[in-house]
């Protein structure tokens, strides 16, 4: 028992992914890459994934999206919101600021969708307070 407490409690156990750590494209579910596709057809930009897998518990990534102002926000959202659930049947468990569409959340479960307006990203930045994920390379088709 002590063993295995000791083992739960060193630092290697919990050591984060190297910060220049790539995670393949091809590696992410089908629904995220759709859901990249659809930004990219709203015409979002600096999209953006992160690996949460090997440091975070409540998903497994996150999708990363700015929009020029609240209507592009908010378009961006309604298109992956509804082509999700048509194509793959998947809805979000739920969607949080949408109203406002700083930043909008549509949390699936396994990722979450972040889509913000370029003040709010910039604000929170979330590959700051993430910088242990691994990225995900993205095509340069997105």
């Amino acid at each position: 028992m002590e063993e295995t407490q000791e083992k739960a409690l060193s630092h290697e156990a919990s050591k984060p992914a190297p910060a220049n750590a790539i995670t393949p494209f091809s590696d992410l579910d089908p629904d995220i890459q759709l859901a990249l596709h659809l930004a990219s057809e709203k015409k979002a930009v600096d999209l953006r994934v992160l690996d949460l897998r090997e440091i975070a518990s409540f998903a497994e990534f996150f999708v990363i999206a700015t929009g020029a102002n609240q209507r592009q926000v908010q378009a961006i959202c309604d298109e992956i919101n509804e082509q999700v659930k048509k194509q793959i049947g998947s809805r979000p468990v739920r969607i949080e600021g949408y109203s406002g569409a700083e930043w909008v959340l549509l949390d699936y479960g396994d990722f979450i969708v972040h889509i913000f307006n370029s003040d709010a990203r910039d604000f929170y930045d979330l590959e700051r307070l993430w910088r242990d994920a691994r990225r995900v390379e993205l095509p340069t088709s997105l």
